[in-house]
């Protein structure tokens, strides 16, 4: 109870009125105070008024105007002249003397705390003006016994207010927190609870109906952000379920073409010379197809592994991937590989998959010099700084055309030559961020094309 918004608002609540009493508390006993002297004079100058007629009073009734007063003398100031109007005695000196007629906010406020602070009895001397004109001055003696007991009844009756108050307004907050806040906020999350079971429902789905401003934008939020993902979830499964019948159409058309393949190798012998002719066409024809269906199958597994990141020389591997690359080319290709790795240079990676990475960029490199139908250079260079290993691989190829650039990474959209379908720059960009780095078209035109991999080295240092 304590711990809902609702139960916190209300402990808040009563907190907050309770301090803005306690200010209120302090003034209001003060003012209390100055009320309770100018009472006393002013009962001190009604008790004066019979010597004022010039008419002689007995001790005993002096002494009874004094008691009605509560003071133990009175002085009146009238045309310059101090006047002992009544007295009697003190049962102490006179400690500390109060005038009314200057006093400020801040220091009625001290001297009432410092009453309250007193708890010892004490006689002292109030001046004020006299009311109706009555004269220049008044002046009075008395004990604080009376002024503090009355100061200290009225501060509790303030506290004990307070506390009603408090506990009263906290109260009804709390039930128009609970019934304008809490409510709509419980629908939200029951909403959520019940749309999170079973988010392909779209019977799931808020309907806004909150009348706060904020908690309906909340809600129509909610409704947009569930439609989306409903949305989304949607599609997700009919293209998983296209995947799943695309990846076996690959896998069983991948068989056929294989066997087809071994016959286009006995149809190359053949002496007939238009046979000759056609057969490296038809050789062609099929080896894209194998290639669509192995890279289709390899983009359709359920994710990468992640990788297994150690230590590797750089330069062994980069030298394996041109390797490779010169004996599927041959020496008469005309396409040269550079490399410019620093000896000992080690990088922190999966060896295998940044193999594969390298390999689908020079592939791609070497694909793109050959289909402009020249001769061409690729270079691999390599440098680090204290934040990342950066590997660029470059070539001197036609560059990429536009519609490439505009869907370089996406599956199937992002292929540069015909017949290519783009999954090897898609694949090789899922590979380097598995590494947490990136991969990315560092430039590209007419003079060639270069591709940058940054690998972060983050907290391990050179590892």
């Amino acid at each position: 109870m304590l711990n809902s918004l609702s139960g916190r608002f209300l402990i808040l609540t009563a907190i907050f009125v309770m301090l803005a009493e306690v200010l209120i508390f302090v003034p209001s006993v003060a003012r209390y105070r100055e009320d309770f002297l100018l009472s006393r004079l002013e009962r001190s100058q009604i008790a004066s008024l019979a010597l004022l007629a010039g008419e002689e009073i007995s001790p005993d009734l002096e002494e009874e105007l004094l008691a009605n007063a509560g003071v133990f003398n009175i002085v009146l100031r009238r045309d310059e002249a101090r006047q002992l109007m009544l007295d009697s005695p003190m049962p102490e000196p006179i400690s500390r003397t109060y005038d009314l007629r200057d006093t400020t906010a801040l220091g009625l406020i001290r001297d009432a705390i410092n009453r309250l602070m007193t708890p010892e009895p004490e006689v002292i001397r109030v001046m004020g003006e006299p009311l109706r004109m009555g004269g220049l001055l008044i002046e009075i003696t008395m004990d604080t016994a009376e002024l503090r007991s009355a100061m200290i009844d009225y501060g509790l009756r303030i506290l004990v207010l307070s506390a009603v108050i408090s506990i009263i307004t906290a109260v009804m907050l709390f039930v128009a927190v609970r019934i304008f806040l809490v409510k709509p906020i419980k629908r939200v999350v029951g909403n959520m609870k019940t749309y999170a079971e079973s988010p392909e429902d779209a019977r799931g789905f808020i309907m806004p109906s909150a009348g706060v401003i904020e908690l309906r934008e909340a809600e129509e939020t909610l409704q947009v952000l569930q439609t989306q993902l409903t949305h989304a979830l949607r599609q997700k499964e009919r293209l998983a379920q296209l995947g799943g019948a695309v990846a076996k159409v690959s896998h069983d058309l991948r068989n056929i073409l294989t066997s087809a393949q071994l016959f286009t190798d006995r149809i190359e012998m053949s002496e007939d010379p238009a046979v000759r002719r056609l057969a490296p066409k038809l050789v062609g024809s099929i080896k894209r197809a194998v290639h669509l269906c192995e890279s289709t199958l390899a983009f359709g597994k359920a994710e990468e592994p992640s990788p297994t990141l150690a230590i590797v020389p750089l330069a062994e591997i980069v030298e394996d991937v041109l390797a490779s690359e010169r004996l599927a080319v041959g020496e008469e290709s005309g396409i040269a590989f550079h490399d410019d790795v620093p000896e000992g240079m080690t990088i922190r990676a999966d060896a295998e998959q940044l193999y594969r990475v390298i390999a689908n960029l020079v592939r791609n490199a070497r694909q793109a010099i050959s289909a402009s139908g020249g001769q061409g250079d690729i270079w691999l260079t390599a440098e680090e700084d204290d934040k990342a290993w950066y590997l660029r691989v470059r070539d001197t190829g036609p560059g990429l055309p536009e519609k490439a650039r505009d869907h370089l990474f996406t599956p199937f959209q992002g292929g540069a030559r015909k017949g290519g379908t783009g999954l090897g720059l898609s694949i090789s960009a899922d590979l380097v961020r598995g590494h947490g780095g990136n991969l990315a078209l560092s430039d590209t035109g007419d003079d060639g094309t270069t591709f940058l991999i940054t690998l972060p080295k983050g907290s391990f240092g050179t590892l």
